[in-house]
C-alpha cells in the first residue's frame, strides 16, 4: 500500500515537474542602451584654432568604466564618451560587447591629447594601449579623428 501510493505520488511530481519544465519559446530582448548628455567637451586645435564641440556622456564610477559604450548600436558624431580617471598612467582599453567601431583619443591632466588609437574594431578584446600617461579617454565614432584633423598637442575642455 506505501509503495503503491509513494509510486503514485512520485509519477504526479514527475508529471508535474515536466509540465512546468517545458522549454519557454520566449524572446529575451535587451533593452537599447541610449546616450544622455552630461557634459560638453570642447577639442582646440592648436594648429587653426578650430574648436570642435561634442555632446559627453561621463564615464567616472567603476561600473561606467567598465561598461563604456557596450551594448550601444549607434552614436551620433557630435557625441562621445569621456573617461575620468583618478590618476594618470598609461591606459589600456579594449572592445569587448562594443558593437560600433571607435577612435580612442587619449588625454593627460593638462588635458592634452597625447594619442589615439583609430578605428577600434567592434567586439575585438586586443589591448589597445595609450602609448603614454593618460588621465582622460574620449571615444568618439571611428574616422572622426582623421576627419576633424585632430593631432597630438591639441586641447581639450569639458564641463559637467
Amino acid at each position: 500500500m506505501f509503495f503503491k501510493r509513494f509510486t503514485i505520488l512520485f509519477i504526479f511530481v514527475f508529471a508535474l515537474c515536466l509540465s512546468g519544465c517545458k522549454e519557454n519559446n520566449k524572446v529575451i530582448k535587451q533593452t537599447e542602451v541610449t546616450f544622455t548628455k552630461e557634459g560638453e567637451l570642447h577639442i582646440l586645435k592648436v594648429s587653426d584654432a578650430t574648436k570642435i564641440v561634442l555632446d559627453i556622456e561621463i564615464a567616472d564610477t567603476d561600473f561606467d568604466i567598465q561598461t563604456g559604450l557596450m551594448y550601444r548600436n549607434s552614436m551620433k558624431n557630435n557625441q562621445g564618451m569621456l573617461f575620468v580617471f583618478e590618476d594618470e598612467t598609461e591606459r589600456f582599453f579594449y572592445m569587448k560587447n562594443t558593437k560600433i567601431p571607435l577612435d580612442l583619443i587619449f588625454i593627460n591632466a593638462e588635458k592634452e591629447i597625447v594619442s589615439f588609437q583609430k578605428n577600434a574594431m567592434p567586439f575585438d578584446e586586443s589591448s589597445l594601449p595609450s602609448n603614454a600617461p593618460a588621465q582622460y579617454v574620449l571615444e568618439v565614432n571611428a574616422g572622426l579623428v582623421d576627419s576633424w584633423g585632430i593631432t597630438v598637442g591639441d586641447l581639450v575642455d569639458f564641463t559637467k
